[in-house]
């Protein structure tokens, strides 16, 4: 498959007017039309982030499972965006650039001289490759990788409308609160605006060696964590989440428990959801939050019958995404949070969908939706799109009409694959 011919698309849509947020109008309606986007060969694929335009970014494991691909899908058809030379890709964060670039992480073809496993071999599948990873923009062609601190690797999450890049990036003091093979200290980092610019965020007074950025918006505000060098993937390396307003941290709270406090998105109102524990000391008990400057934090809890949740992605509506799910992650739920109240978005779907929607990763301002979905059968996941009906006959039927009821849902268990991959990316039962 040809790289990156999306962009040719986008030029020549936008040309003729064909690319405008009214060609993805949502009404207000709770139910939804959900559709599979196509995958690369693999067994699973995740949209991870969507634009205004519509356009979802994400990554589909390539055939045997072993690899996958950042991937970029626009009006059903999947794009490849490639690697910088190695063997894997993805975009593991929301990327709110509204103009169509598109941030993620790729493997180069150098081994770490370290034998780092670093951070982006949470999110890839297979084993470690200890193949050295960097932080990418792909702005309309090839991509372009990313500067470090001087050290060998980096991870980028997000871009806003104005060029510049978040994410983190190691730089080269050997920090002695890194856990093996984990060697080099890291730091959050703004990228651009332009190429080769790099800024350097620092954690929090007190204790903090590390701090990493998630997410920025058009006024410059970035959100993250700091905490320890730890693993370089959750627990102590996300002892506070925190915002950066004009390069300085500024501590978010918690609600009640140590590590694991992790802001995950920003919208363009300075408004912050992401995922804290509740209980004390390491061990992950974790409900969705959403953090305000006026409001300060508040625990969004869970779907019944749940015992923890992530916050993932949020609009310019305070329209919330993410997962709830049983101990142990045995079962989990995409879920819409607006107005106080959590829903399952498997109870809002329109009729001839059965997969069942097991995350909800982010959603534009129009309101549709992108996240993961799984057979119950195969136990294959697939990226979806899901998008409100403007259909007044389907903001009137009842849900239960539509799928099985809450408790029904709830009692799907997780395949295999994708809840070892859930407990990865959270840096649980990974071989380091």
């Amino acid at each position: 498959m040809r790289k990156i011919p999306y962009a040719i698309l986008i030029a020549i849509l936008a040309g003729s007017g064909a690319v405008t947020p009214a060609c993805f109008a949502a009404s207000s309606g709770t139910i939804y039309s959900v559709y599979n986007l196509p995958s690369a060969g693999g067994s699973v694929s995740s949209g991870n982030g969507i634009d205004n335009l519509g356009i979802v970014s994400g990554a589909s494991n390539q055939p045997g499972d072993q690899t996958m691909h950042a991937t970029a899908w626009l009006f059903g058809s999947r794009f490849d965006l490639g690697t910088l030379g190695g063997p894997n890709s993805g975009v593991q964060w929301p990327v709110k650039n509204n103009l169509g670039v598109i941030s993620g992480i790729a493997e180069t073809a150098e081994l770490n001289p370290l034998g780092e496993a670093w951070s982006c071999s949470a999110f890839f599948p297979g084993q470690a490759t200890l193949h050295n990873c960097l932080g990418f923009v792909s702005a309309w062609g090839p991509m372009r990788a990313l500067p470090t601190l001087g050290g060998y690797n980096g991870f980028a999450t997000g871009t806003n409308d104005l060029g510049q890049t978040v994410g983190w990036a190691e730089n080269t003091v050997h920090d002695a609160t890194c856990n093996p093979p984990q060697v080099l200290q890291f730091r959050a980092v703004i990228w651009g605006p332009e190429q080769g610019q790099i800024e350097e965020l620092p954690p929090l007074p007190g204790g903090d060696t590390v701090s990493a950025a998630t997410a920025i918006n058009d006024r410059g505000q970035v959100v993250g964590i700091s905490g320890i060098c730890s693993n370089a993937v959750g627990g102590y390396s996300a002892i506070h989440s925190v915002i950066w307003e004009n390069g300085k941290p500024i501590d978010m709270g918690n609600i009640g428990g140590q590590a694991w406090n992790t802001a995950m998105a920003i919208n363009q109102n300075g408004d912050v959801v992401g995922f804290a524990n509740v209980q004390p000391g390491g061990a992950l008990v974790a409900h969705a939050f959403f953090w305000s400057k006026s409001g300060g934090i508040h625990d969004l809890g869970t779907l019944p019958g749940d015992a923890q949740s992530q916050a993932l992605g949020i609009n310019d509506r305070d329209q919330v995404v993410g997962l709830s799910c049983t101990a142990g992650f045995a079962s989990c739920r995409a879920f819409l949070w607006q107005n106080g109240h959590m829903t399952d978005l498997n109870a809002q779907i329109a009729p001839g969908y059965n997969d069942n929607l097991f995350q909800a990763t982010d959603i534009n301002d129009e309101g549709i939706i992108t996240g993961q979905a799984f057979d119950p059968v195969s136990g294959d996941g697939y990226a979806i799109v899901a998008t409100p009906s403007n259909s007044q006959n389907s903001r009137t039927t009842s849900s239960t009409t539509l799928r099985a009821s809450d408790s029904a849902v709830q009692s799907v268990p997780l395949p295999a694959t994708l809840r070892a991959k859930l407990l990865q990316r959270m840096g649980l039962n990974v071989s380091r």
